[in-house]
């Protein structure tokens, strides 16, 4: 099955942070794969920029280095006419070496878009915006792309949002979430509202409860520096996870306008119960892995990988949140994410309440409840757990089976990565899938006194094996509401 391609508008995109693990692993290999499926036109440039210096043959070679690790197998053709598009200017972030050069670049290209992509430490958000204005590149078709974290409390979000705002307009800002660009995500909100079959069963009166999990098998590895400035909390569930929530629990939208889909975001954030210090301490629970074994192989602890024996920072979170609507109403929503867990699996599982009458006889066997299990990766796909009759003669013997659709099977197509529509969507002035400002404030506001709560205590995260599912805890946490968590589902 062909997927239709629709060519965006001839683009600038300036990417600072060029040289980096980002543009390695994730922006190049998006750009290409665009490229290669003629979604880019011919006017369309990429300027990367660095402190490093080097020629556009350098960085051209760069690139296909990447691209050979990334992509793999490269089509002649298309790499020529990607590697023609790549130009290269050292640029100082904080400085004025190069801005310059940057400025003459794109010189008389005014009517294209223009794209600055912040692929650096949200420490240079500020200084290159800044930058950006005062050498007049901001244009009316300009926009500037920032990734995580933006901030590290509500007080330096703002900040930073104020730093940003005081160059760029808000419609041209694009906080990004790569979550949010997951084939996966995106059929979430196709299974809501285009189906009649799932949005009357959307509510309290018939979801027991919602689980949504993030788990990683690697360690913190090269980001132990920054990781131990932000913590599980900061890095994944004030963002991704949070982000995920309301795209599960937010009412339907007027249409698919970026301004609709976000303001019911909003409402969803809002609705989010507090927590203070007694709550945070009966609703979450933190945890720091421990050397245990991964892949077949053993692996340090956290403390070890850091050298910092004294770390308090959380390598896992498991929280129970709960939505203050009448949607929602008692509805938990289990939230859990951590580093060197048993697997590597990200994917949400809506959790159906029991039938409320059973007509089958005991020996038919146990009616287990409905589960939806939205897989974000690895294996993109949902998965509807469903009860039927046991085939063949005997009588009535029921099981549970699963109604299941791998995207990849289902349309035999390669899945995009998040960032080549992400990107895209930069160059097109959509913003349905990046976060507001007053989205990302929101976050902060319910995240902060848990973070203030665990400050204050000074209770050390509950240590965890590696290659387990979390610190004993977190299982204790939610098999005291009577229910448990859902592994190896898809």
């Amino acid at each position: 099955m062909a997927t239709r391609v629709i060519e965006v508008a001839p683009f600038d995109l300036v990417v600072f942070g060029a040289t980096g693990d980002l543009a390695h692993r994730k922006l190049l290999p998006a750009l290409y794969h665009r490229d290669a499926d003629g979604q880019i036109p011919d006017d369309a440039r990429i300027v990367g920029c660095s402190r490093r210096d080097m020629s556009d043959a350098d960085y051209r070679a760069f690139a296909t280095q990447a691209l050979e690790e990334h992509v793999g197998d490269l089509e002649r053709e298309t790499l020529s006419r990607f590697l023609e598009r790549l130009t290269y200017i050292a640029v100082d972030a904080a400085g004025e070496r190069g801005w310059n050069e940057l400025a003459a670049s794109v010189e008389g290209r005014e009517d294209v878009v223009r794209a600055f992509y912040l692929a650096v430490s949200p420490d240079f958000f500020g200084p290159i915006c800044q930058r950006i204005g005062a050498h007049g590149l901001v244009t009316e078709n300009a926009r500037v792309v920032i990734e995580k974290p933006i901030g590290k409390d509500g007080a330096s979000a703002k900040a930073l949002n104020e730093a940003i705002g005081a160059v760029f307009r808000e419609e041209q800002v694009f906080r990004i979430d790569h979550y949010l660009g997951k084939e996966t995500v995106q059929n979430l909100m196709a299974l809501r509202f285009a189906n009649a079959l799932f949005e009357p069963l959307w509510n309290a009166a018939h979801i027991d409860h919602v689980q949504i999990t993030v788990a990683e098998s690697i360690g913190v590895g090269g980001r132990a520096g920054y990781y131990d400035t932000a913590g599980a909390m900061r890095d994944m569930v004030q963002n991704h996870i949070l982000q995920l929530l309301c795209l599960v629990a937010m009412e339907p939208p007027e249409s698919m306008d970026a301004d609709s889909v976000r303001d019911e975001k909003l409402k969803v954030l809002k609705a989010l119960k507090p927590m203070d210090a007694d709550s945070a301490t009966r609703l979450t629970v933190r945890g720091q892995y421990r050397a245990g074994a991964s892949a077949g192989g053993a692996v340090p602890g956290y403390l070890e990988e850091l050298d910092d024996p004294g770390s308090h920072t959380e390598t896992f979170v498991a929280v129970k949140a709960e939505i203050a609507n009448w949607r929602w109403a008692n509805v938990p929503f289990y939230l859990r994410t951590g580093k060197r867990l048993a697997d590597r699996v990200s994917e949400i599982v809506v959790q159906f309440r029991p039938i409320p009458h059973s007509i089958f006889e005991a020996e038919a066997g146990e009616i287990a409840s409905n589960r939806l299990v939205i897989r974000l990766q690895p294996d993109e796909g949902v998965r509807m757990q469903v009860m039927i009759k046991d085939p063949g003669p005997g009588g009535m013997r029921l099981r549970q089976v699963p109604l299941d659709m791998s995207f990849a099977r289902a349309f035999n197509v390669r899945n995009p990565d998040a960032y080549e529509r992400l990107i895209m969507d930069v160059i097109r002035g959509n913003q349905t899938l990046f976060m507001r400002r007053d989205e990302v404030d929101a976050a902060w506001t319910w995240v902060d006194p848990i973070l203030e709560a665990w400050t204050t205590s000074r209770e050390a995260p509950k240590g965890y094996t590696a290659g387990t599912w979390g610190p004993s805890a977190a299982i204790a946490r939610i098999e005291r509401d009577g229910r448990t968590w859902f592994e190896d589902l898809i």
